[in-house]
């Protein structure tokens, strides 16, 4: 059913929020978060050319050595509040008459586990330093040579060393896949759906585009970024899904079968 702006909000809630759910899953991203923060803060930066060469880094990757802009750095980093579409566009509903407020408390918290289950991930793989970012090859001669680049790289410290993944693609991506989701469950026979998702992930990719120009990360962490963002908000929806209750398995032992509600 589409609901008209301005109706009453409809009784059946889309999301199955609970205390027995929520409960572990709220611990585990805010545990995730905290330790991912943890081992970030103890990155240390390694010795000189105590870390992977060029030619270690993924034939894609290589050509991204020594690359940076201050201008794209700054641009992704403004793009960063575009992060609150979901909640706006789940607010817009609510206020509305869309939408209930059971719906948009539980989307808000999903939303919350998902952005910080993906950053605690996210910020205990970069604490491992597997490669440098881009532009602290500048260094070393690699990328264009300007004089701002070699200068930011000089003061590069122990974060610039952790590349991979890249957490604001992780981050777009999930604000993406939440937006697209609350628009489609809310609207399921509106017209724009594809409009609303196409522009969500393009919004998204971009931010990847902006941090590869920036020279803070190679096309290996973007993409990695936007599968774990999108699979973990994949993931925490999905376990929020309302579920056809008409249906039910049972299991005993030495039988089984199959109820039907009607």
């Amino acid at each position: 059913m589409v609901w008209a702006a301005g109706t009453p909000a409809p009784e059946v809630a889309h999301y199955d929020v609970s205390w027995s759910k929520d409960m572990p899953v709220t611990f585990l991203s805010a545990f995730t978060a905290f330790f991912g923060n943890y081992r970030y803060t103890q990155m240390e930066k390694p010795e000189p050319g105590d870390y992977r060469s060029v030619s270690e880094l993924a034939p894609w990757d290589r050509p991204l050595a020594g690359r940076y802009s201050e201008l794209a750095d700054k641009v992704s980093k403004w793009a960063a509040a575009l992060g609150v579409a979901p909640l706006a566009l789940a607010g817009y509903s609510y206020g509305v008459g869309d939408a209930s407020g059971q719906d948009a408390a539980g989307f808000t918290l999903m939303f919350a586990q998902a952005l910080a289950l993906q950053s605690g991930i996210n910020l205990m793989v970069r604490s491992m330093e597997f490669w440098p970012r881009p532009y602290v090859y500048a260094k070393d001669g690699y990328g264009s040579g300007s004089r701002k680049s070699v200068e930011r790289a000089e003061k590069a410290d122990a974060e610039a060393y952790g590349s991979f993944y890249s957490g604001h693609a992780s981050a777009a991506f999930t604000v993406a896949v939440f937006t697209g989701e609350w628009f489609s469950e809310m609207y399921p026979q509106s017209p724009f759906r594809g409009v609303v998702w196409a522009g969500a992930l393009s919004a998204a990719a971009l931010e990847g585009v902006l941090r590869i120009a920036a020279g803070k990360h190679y096309l290996t962490d973007v993409v990695v970024g936007a599968l774990v963002g999108s699979g973990v908000s994949l993931a925490v929806i999905e376990i929020h899904k309302k579920r056809d209750e008409r249906f039910s398995l049972w299991v005993y032992p030495g039988a089984a079968g199959l109820t039907i509600r009607i």
